[in-house]
């Protein structure tokens, strides 16, 4: 009964838009008939209803039904139920004096809505289905390589030279002999976009796993680099390349005029980057292009690689191709479906009482940023008191501009709006920041909803206790003054902005 009411609930709204519609169609020609419009469209509607619920069409399973069936089974009880409601309905022309012709106009537009309607719900299925289920990643022991290392003959190397310099150049040739060990029986090279290929490896046979095909045109990067995880013994070596999207970038630039090179490279982006990662698009895209030519940043390779269990010990840049050479630490995180990085984010913070709320940011990261940070703060001595680490190079360009501007925090309005913050407060942290807080001012921050404008802006501490010191004298000054103390924060805070050029870090 409740998807009977949904369908009729529904075609109401089809037909309330389609109305819409056509009196908007008619404004212009007679603004006196539009209540006239509105009641022929009523008496239209209830008429298709009390027929659609007559012929069954609200009783169908539409659970497994293909387009071209809906469409079918919409417009055939359709053309019926039109039949029969256009010769009542020339009485009620004919009592509102309007003529067939507007009947007509009044039909189509109903029937071009639910097309609409039908196709687009359609294609949500088809976007949210992910045909490719995630990966099941296999649990297995220490493993150590079988194969003995034995040095190749002069006419097997002499192949594999061949073979390489068919795929890239005697330099990137020569690198490989002493990085890769290309000579050793140990070493195996893997020069194809499919997977698949890899799956015909014996499990731990080789110590070393090179592969030639650039990880732009791989289908199925994740799964590939699982498969590799699963064939190498412990410890390992993996060698793939990519091109990265900064060369693609300078390419770009460089070929044409300004500012006509940065009008081309923004559509690049966007049919590279922002496509490939919006729920709408995602799997259209890769069905069109099959995962080939796609742009990969450093950070988005690197939070693969670590993503499905390697550690990266080397890149080696030779021309516009970079290798990363990796080693097997452990088994992939649990792979999930799809990855989608688009361009609102959900963090979860600690908030009021310790309770755990999801607060909305623009990303400013290039995708799978998250699995690397250790690796990025392990680089410059730890994080720094905003939660963040200096010259990080996970951030992407136009992120670094979001984020000096405070445009990636413009989606937290939306947990103000909510109140799960106030306009100013100390500011939500992530568990990994809330417990390097003392304790005293751990239980000080959870008897305040966090805010938007912290003190952070206008103390300007450059250490942790300097911090600590800074955020322990707002509480303190607002558990006694709440009003005043926002009031006098908030406004020392735009004194600091527009005069000593305070921005986000």
């Amino acid at each position: 009964m409740k998807a009977v009411l949904q369908r009729i609930v529904t075609d109401i709204n089809i037909w309330a838009v389609s109305a819409l519609l056509c009196i908007l169609w008619r404004v212009a020609a007679d603004k006196e008939a539009i209540l006239v419009y509105v009641w022929l469209f009523l008496a239209m509607m209830i008429l298709w209803i009390f027929l659609g619920l007559i012929t069954g069409k609200y009783h169908r399973s539409y659970k497994k039904i293909w387009l071209w069936q809906e469409m079918v089974g919409m417009s055939v009880p359709a053309l019926i139920e039109f039949a029969i409601i256009l010769w009542p309905a020339r009485s009620l022309l004919a009592l509102f004096n309007l003529s067939l012709t507007v009947a007509l106009w009044m039909i189509a537009i109903v029937a071009t809505v639910n097309a609409v309607c039908i196709v687009a719900k359609h294609y949500w299925k088809y976007a949210q289905n992910m045909d490719v289920p995630a990966m099941e990643i296999e649990k297995r022991s220490k493993a150590k390589v079988r194969r003995k290392d034995e040095p190749r003959s002069e006419q097997s190397i002499e192949t594999i030279h061949q073979s390489v310099l068919s795929i890239t150049t005697e330099e990137d040739y020569q690198m490989l002999v002493e990085k890769a060990h290309l000579n050793s029986r140990l070493t195996k090279i893997v020069a194809n976009r499919d997977r698949f290929s890899f799956l015909q490896i014996p499990d731990y046979e080789y110590q070393t796993l090179v592969d030639l095909t650039l990880l732009n045109d791989a289908k199925g990067i994740n799964r590939r680099f699982c498969i590799v995880n699963q064939k190498l013994p412990d410890n390992g070596i993996y060698v793939c390349c990519y091109r990265p999207q900064e060369y693609m970038k300078q390419k770009i630039l460089n070929k044409y005029f300004f500012p006509l090179n940065w009008v081309v490279y923004f559509f690049y982006f966007w049919h590279k980057r922002v496509v490939p990662r919006l729920a709408l698009s995602s799997r259209l895209y890769y069905d069109l292009t099959k995962g080939r030519k796609r742009m990969l940043s450093k950070t988005e390779v690197f939070g693969r690689l670590y993503y499905c269990g390697f550690v990266v010990d080397e890149v080696v840049s030779m021309g516009h191709i970079e290798y990363v050479f990796a080693h097997r630490k452990m088994q992939p995180y649990p792979q999930e479906q799809i990855k989608l990085y688009g361009p609102l984010i959900k963090l979860p913070r600690i908030c009021k009482d310790g309770e755990i709320r999801f607060f909305y940011k623009f990303r400013t990261m290039h995708p799978y940023a998250e699995y690397i940070q250790d690796v990025v703060f392990d680089e410059h001595g730890g994080m720094d008191i905003a939660d963040k680490a200096n010259g990080d190079w996970r951030i992407s360009s136009w992120g670094r501009v979001m984020r000096k501007y405070w445009l990636d925090e413009l989606p937290m309005l939306i947990n103000w709006f909510k109140g799960d913050v106030k306009l100013v407060g100390v500011r939500p942290l992530s568990r990994a920041m809330f417990n390097k807080y003392p304790k005293d001012l751990q239980q000080k921050r959870i008897l305040t909803r966090p805010g938007l404008i912290p003190p952070f802006y206008i103390d300007h501490p450059k250490t942790f206790d300097e911090l600590f010191a800074s955020e322990n004298k707002y509480l303190d000054a607002y558990l006694k003054h709440p009003i005043a103390t926002d009031t006098r924060y908030f406004f020392q805070t735009i004194h600091s902005i527009l005069f000593k050029k305070m921005h986000s870090a």
